[in-house]
């Protein structure tokens, strides 16, 4: 599989509260996650920090997942106590209670993908150059949509278009919702935060990861675009790229060697751990 992660301050704001990571073990089994720190809330890049750290300790004690249940059944059971964890690191920390990140996780194998998530940071899979969003925000507006109550043009320009229903941190029990997905050589999968998502059209997303150019080059595209667009959010994204049948692909090897980032807020790190560190 090929991998491609670019986490981005933007242009307005000063501080990232994005986090996210892409992480293989050594079954052949990859891991994606984006984490967005609430905006507007206190400590919101210490909470999506902290979903990611313990989120890939978590991970580092897996072995095989051999079925999109398992799958499943892990990345739920882990969100779930990934809230627990930051409730209580904040209950802990009183300067940071208040705080929430959302969540979206990609299991990838080479057979299948599943992809849990809880809040509005989003989750695609690209087939036959069509792209599909396999996610639902936990949104205001998105409950609104899906009520026929507004349309998704409406939603676009609500006032209240960033209020979530749901985000890990504030309150005790979470419902993240998942889904498992097979997947062919070729097919792509995205996971991003809204600010994303928020610059770059549907249509512009599928024509970048539909093109011929390799991963990394497509979330550089991406970013660019999203800065473009304005930038007035942090951006962040994975890409997992079932390679095209016939094309060889070297080793994943060790994982630094594999993930290539960029920052533009020089303080910002993958992890709390790394930014300790």
């Amino acid at each position: 599989m090929e991998t491609a992660f670019i986490t981005d301050c933007g242009k307005i704001r000063m501080h990232n509260e994005d986090s996210g990571g892409i992480f293989p073990n050594e079954k052949g089994l990859i891991l994606a996650v984006v984490a967005d720190g609430m905006g507007g809330h206190r400590a919101g890049d210490v909470a999506s920090s902290l979903a990611l750290d313990y989120i890939k300790k978590q991970w580092a004690q897996v072995g095989e997942l051999d079925s999109g249940e398992a799958a499943g059944q892990w990345l739920r059971e882990t969100i779930n106590d990934t809230n627990t964890y930051i409730l209580a690191y904040a209950q802990e920390h009183p300067e940071c209670r208040g705080m929430g990140t959302t969540i979206v996780s990609a299991l990838c194998s080479n057979k299948f993908v599943t992809v849990a998530h809880v809040g509005d940071s989003r989750g695609y899979m690209l087939k036959d150059k069509r792209l599909t969003q396999v996610t639902k925000d936990h949104s205001l507006v998105s409950e609104l949509v899906r009520r026929g109550e507004i349309s998704e043009e409406e939603a676009d320009l609500h006032p209240r278009k960033h209020v979530l229903l749901q985000a890990l941190g504030t309150e005790e029990t979470v419902e993240s919702e998942v889904e498992t997905l097979l997947w062919e050589s070729g097919n792509v999968v995205l996971l991003c935060s809204d600010g994303l998502t928020n610059n770059v059209s549907h249509e512009k997303l599928e024509e970048v990861l539909g093109s011929e150019q390799p991963v990394q080059e497509k979330a550089e595209k991406l970013t660019e675009f999203a800065n473009m667009a304005g930038g007035d959010d942090n951006i962040t994204l994975t890409l997992v790229q079932l390679p095209q049948e016939g094309k060889v692909v070297s080793d994943m090897g060790d994982q630094e060697n594999v993930i290539k980032t960029r920052k533009l807020d020089s303080e910002e790190t993958l992890s709390t751990e790394e930014r300790n560190g």
